[in-house]
């Protein structure tokens, strides 16, 4: 429930009366004459869902947003008030979403300062390096519900459809900057942890699952930003909390972010670019799929004219909109680029792999499981690794499998290929 405020000049009081009473609604005038100005202050319940809607309509008879007052309230007892919750929440009318003044206030508000904003990045991240050297789901988690991702990624993408410049770059500006503190804060945290021999520098940092989880990213984890992006536009729009979408966003954002220090700590740079690339990948997603949800729910710049594309599309809008494709266009592209052959390799060694135990002496043997490096193209690493975890009898050794196995992938994928082949003792299931 919303209470409005709005000053009417005297000269537009019965156009604007006519239009409340027209509506439905309940108000109460005072006077006010304060500036020499003779206006009244009209004040009126409305349900959140109809504040758009009425000021639209006041605008439409000549009142301007000189004045006008977005409150919440609690509750409001008029006398056709059952009738505008029964009309804007329950009937025909019914939407969730919340007025333009409102969703671009909601999302200033939602922005802590810099410093509060960036510290908390910076927890956050070190939080998330901490689970993911534990390989502790839970930890990586807790790291998530600290980072305050979301308010940079909606203020950016509210300020794009709404057309507020500054708005706009203030919140990219502040996710891009974020996230490389994050990159930075989980790289220094990592270093200091691996040189203090609290987490041996020897480890396969590639053989932790919470770390492979984000350095070979597939098509699920452009998925993953897809949809944290439209679940913060859809909170942020309507009427429904917003305090669980910052966890998905941060997901999306976080442990990839964290994943790419500790490659750089441990001199990986394999899986560095692959963590970098979810990234990417994914805050670019964010604020596209932000974008879309808010275009779908009705939101505009000011001054947008339906139906006319020559009026819509000026100078200042054309520009901004030229920028972000721009960006969007280069860290898809590249991305997209890095991520398909990513894609296409680890489908070539999963089909080799099946295919090399299809082969009669091996048919005492399953596979399990296979995990596959992030694959770079041989722009950084010129090999690439490759687990294979397979079930065989027990006691029954296959000394030249993982020979075969790494003969075969380098024949057919071109590229060298560096195979780490582990037994599961138990019979195979029947097929």
């Amino acid at each position: 429930m919303r209470l409005l405020q709005v000053l009417v000049p005297d000269e537009k009081r019965d156009d604007a009366l006519r239009v409340l009473d027209d509506e439905g609604l309940d108000y109460v005038r005072t006077s006010e004459c304060s500036d020499d100005v003779d206006a009244e202050l009209v004040t009126l319940p409305v349900p959140t869902q109809a504040v758009d809607h009425v000021l639209s309509s006041l605008r439409e008879v000549g009142i301007e947003d000189e004045f006008i007052v977005v409150s919440a309230i609690e509750t409001a007892r008029t006398p056709r008030i059952q009738e505008l919750e029964e009309r804007f929440v329950n009937g025909r009318e019914e939407d969730d979403s919340i007025s333009r003044a409102e969703i671009r206030s909601k999302a200033l508000n939602m922005t802590p300062g810099p410093v509060t904003y960036y510290v908390m990045t910076l927890l956050s991240a070190i939080v998330a390096t901490a689970g993911l050297l534990l390989d502790s789901p839970a930890i990586v988690v807790g790291s998530m519900v600290i980072a305050p991702q979301i308010s940079a990624a909606l203020t950016g993408t509210v300020g794009l459809v709404l057309d507020d410049r500054q708005m706009f770059v203030d919140g990219v500006s502040a996710m891009v900057v974020g996230l490389i503190v994050a990159m930075l804060g989980a790289f220094a945290f990592a270093w200091l942890v691996r040189s203090g021999g609290v987490v041996p520098g020897t480890i396969d940092i590639t053989a932790i699952e919470q770390v492979q989880n984000r350095i070979s990213p597939g098509l699920l984890a452009l998925v993953v930003g897809v949809c944290a992006g439209a679940a913060g536009a859809f909170g942020l729009a309507t009427a429904i909390p917003v305090s669980l979408v910052g966890v998905m966003i941060a997901a999306a954002l976080i442990p990839a972010a964290a994943a790419v220090g500790i490659g750089l700590a441990w001199g990986h740079i394999g899986v560095a670019i692959g963590a970098f690339v979810l990234v990417a990948v994914n805050a670019t997603s964010i604020l596209l799929a932000g974008l879309v949800v808010f275009w779908y729910l009705g939101y505009r710049p000011d001054g947008w004219t339906r139906g006319n594309l020559r009026a819509n599309v000026t100078k200042d809008r054309l520009g901004t909109v030229a920028v972000m494709a721009l960006i969007s266009v280069v860290v898809l592209a590249g991305s997209g680029v890095v991520l398909g052959q990513h894609v296409a390799f680890e489908s070539e060694v999963n089909d080799e792999v099946r295919s090399v135990l299809d082969d009669d002496e091996y048919e005492e043997l399953e596979l399990v499981e296979l995990e596959t490096e992030f694959y770079d193209s041989g722009m950084i690493s010129d090999e690439t690794g490759v687990t294979v975890v397979v079930r065989r009898p027990a006691d029954v050794p296959y000394p030249d499998l993982a020979t075969t196995i790494e003969a075969t992938l380098e024949a057919q994928t071109d590229h060298e290929v560096s195979v780490i082949l582990e037994f599961i003792e138990g019979a195979a299931a029947d097929g």
